[in-house]
C-alpha cells in the first residue's frame, strides 16, 4: 500500500473503532468531541517493520505499549473496555486487512467522547480507535543539531508525563517548534529545576567515559519501551550498564555521545547541542548555514552499533529477542476475538453510533448482524472466546 493519501479519504483501510473494523472513510468524530477540545485522550505509537526476506511486518514490543496505554487510561480516567491481548490481536489484524507490507505505525488512541462543554474527567464516555499508516523515520537518523528548549517540560503535578495524554503534546510542539524555527533538528528539555529531562518526544542518552546515562522517571520523563530496549540491549550485548541519574544541562556540552530514543524515533545520535559539537569534531561546508561552515561531532561507536542492533531487533533479524516481535502476517489465526464489555456508566463501547450520527461510523447503528469479511468493509469483531 503506497498511497497516502488522507486516512478520512481511504475507503480501501479500515480503523478499528470502539470494537469494529469499519472503512477508514466512515470512521466519524464528532466536532465537539470532548477530547478534541481539551486533551482528554491518551494514545500510544507501535511501530511495525517489514522484513523482506521472511515476507512479515513485525510489531515490536505491542503487548508492552498496550499495558502502558491501560496505565494511562487509568490516570484519565478512561475506562478501556479491551484487554492487552486484545488489542494485541485488534492491531495485527489491522494490518492484514490493510494488506500492509511495509514499515508501518500504529496508533490506538483512547479518549473521552462526550459532546459537551465542560472541563471534566468523570461522568463521560469513553471510545476507543485505532489505525495503522505506513511511516518512514520521523526524525533523522544519521546526526541530529539540538537546541535547549526554553520551554520547561510539564512537571507530574501538572499533566502526568508518564502517561501519553493528548493535550501534554502541546507541551513538545511547542519545543519543537521554537527548536526548528531557530535552526536545530530537535529540542531537548528541562525539567523546572534546570535538569535534562528529554527531547520533544524522545528520551536522551549520553555516554561519558563508556557508560550510557539517562535521566530517571522522576525527572518527568516518559517510561519509553524503546529507552528500555536500548537499556537492555545495551546491557546484554555490549556488556554496558547504563545509569539513570540527574543531568545537568552543561553535562550534555562535555558528553562523549548523545542519541534520542523513541518508537518514532528508533535509535537517533545527536551532533551537536546549542552550536556545540558532541564527542570528535567534524567541520562541513554547508553552503545552506547562514554562518558558514557547520560545527558538528561525529556519530560515536556506541551509538552507531546500539542503533545497528536495534535495527535487526525489531525486524526479527535476532532470533534471540523473538518474544519482543510478533509478526502481523504470520499470526493470523482465525477471525480476530476482541469483544467489548460494557463501561462502568452503562454505555457499551461496541462501535454503536451516537444519537446525533457523531462519534460513531456514520450514524447508522449496528444491527448485530456480522457481515461478510472484505478488506475495507465494516465488520463487527467476533465475540472473545
Amino acid at each position: 500500500m503506497s498511497d497516502t493519501g488522507a486516512l478520512s479519504r481511504r475507503h480501501d483501510m479500515v480503523v478499528f473503532l470502539n470494537g469494529k473494523y469499519v472503512p477508514a472513510d466512515q470512521a466519524r468524530v464528532g466536532i465537539m468531541t470532548h477530547a478534541l477540545a481539551y486533551g482528554t485522550g491518551v494514545f500510544e505509537g507501535i511501530r511495525g517493520y517489514w522484513n523482506e526476506q521472511r515476507e512479515d511486518v513485525f510489531i515490536f514490543r505491542a503487548r508492552e505499549h498496550f499495558e502502558r496505554l491501560h496505565r494511562s487510561c487509568r490516570i484519565m480516567q478512561i475506562d478501556l473496555p479491551f484487554t492487552v491481548d486484545e488489542l494485541v490481536e485488534a492491531a495485527a489484524e489491522l494490518v492484514r486487512r490493510n494488506g500492509q507490507r511495509e514499515n508501518i505505525y500504529i496508533r490506538p488512541f483512547a479518549y473521552k467522547s462526550d459532546e459537551i462543554i465542560g472541563v471534566k474527567l468523570h461522568g463521560l464516555r469513553d471510545h476507543f480507535a485505532m489505525y495503522s499508516w505506513p511511516q518512514g523515520d520521523y526524525v533523522g537518523t544519521d546526526g541530529l543539531r539540538c537546541g535547549v528548549s526554553s520551554w520547561r517540560r510539564v512537571d507530574d503535578n501538572m499533566i502526568p508525563a508518564r502517561a501519553k495524554v493528548a493535550g501534554a503534546y502541546v507541551n513538545s510542539a511547542l519545543a519543537k517548534t521554537e527548536a526548528q524555527q531557530n535552526g536545530f533538528d530537535e529540542a531537548i528539555m528541562l525539567t523546572s529545576e534546570g535538569h535534562v529531562s528529554e527531547g520533544s518526544a524522545e528520551n536522551l542518552f549520553m555516554v561519558i567515559n563508556g557508560e550510557l546515562i539517562t535521566p530517571p522517571t522522576s525527572e518527568n520523563i516518559l517510561p519509553g519501551i524503546t529507552r528500555d530496549t536500548v537499556i537492555h540491549l545495551a546491557h546484554r550485548e555490549l556488556g554496558r550498564i547504563t545509569r539513570e541519574r540527574v543531568i545537568d544541562r552543561t553535562e550534555l556540552y562535555g558528553a562523549d555521545e548523545i542519541f534520542l530514543t523513541g518508537t518514532g524515533a528508533q535509535i537517533a545520535p545527536v551532533v551537536a547541542v546549542d552550536h556545540r559539537p558532541v564527542g570528535k569534531v567534524k567541520i562541513t561546508p554547508d553552503s545552506t548555514e547562514k554562518f558558514g561552515p557547520t560545527v558538528r561531532g561525529e556519530i560515536g561507536p556506541i551509538s552507531r552499533e546500539i542503533q545497528h542492533i536495534y535495527n535487526e531487533v525489531v525486524r526479527g533479524m535476532r532470533p534471540e529477542y523473538s518474544s519482543w516481535c510478533l509478526g502481523a502476517h504470520s499470526s493470523a489465526k482465525r477471525p480476530a476475538t476482541v469483544s467489548a464489555r460494557h463501561t462502568t456508566n452503562g454505555q457499551a463501547s461496541n462501535g454503536h453510533a451516537e444519537s446525533n450520527g457523531a462519534n460513531g461510523t456514520n450514524g447508522h447503528k449496528s444491527n448485530g448482524h456480522t457481515p461478510a469479511r472484505g478488506r475495507g468493509g465494516a465488520e463487527k469483531a467476533t465475540p472473545g472466546v
